[in-house]
């Protein structure tokens, strides 16, 4: 499985949920700009815990390594949690959305759209630049 396949099961699974999200990071950039060798997908979820145990059965094959409890910590703390296919090491982090008023105007920004024939929810060029900035 590619990181492309890779990332549309979590798409379908997060909009199966109903799960706003956002891809932000080298993955956004590398769409919106100069592709980028990276081996992870950031995406910025509004995950609740009703939600969790859905996810991780969606991720509960031995390809994907999912903690259920690194999940609810992570909306706990608004944190991060990941998703690791084991085999290739791709990863999913999944940031929680915060509260800050940079990380709510951003998402409020998102953009749609198309990648392999899949509607994404990705964060604006602009927005990603200022987040790689503020790391």
């Amino acid at each position: 499985m590619s990181q492309s396949e890779l990332l549309r099961k979590v798409i379908q699974a997060l909009n199966k949920e109903g799960i706003q999200y956002m891809i932000t990071g080298s993955f956004a950039s590398s769409m919106q700009g100069e592709p980028r060798l990276t081996h992870d997908i950031d995406l910025v979820v509004a995950l609740k815990k009703k939600s969790v145990d859905n996810l991780v059965k969606a991720f509960s094959s031995e390809e994907y390594y999912f903690d259920k409890q690194s999940a609810i910590n992570a909306i706990n703390e608004q944190d991060m949690f990941n998703l690791i296919r084991v085999n290739e090491g791709d990863k999913v982090d999944f940031w929680l959305l915060t509260d800050e008023p940079f990380d709510q105007s951003r998402f409020e920004r998102r953009i749609s759209d198309e990648f392999m024939s899949l509607k994404l929810q990705v964060s604006s060029p602009e927005d990603t630049i200022l987040a790689k900035l503020k790391w």
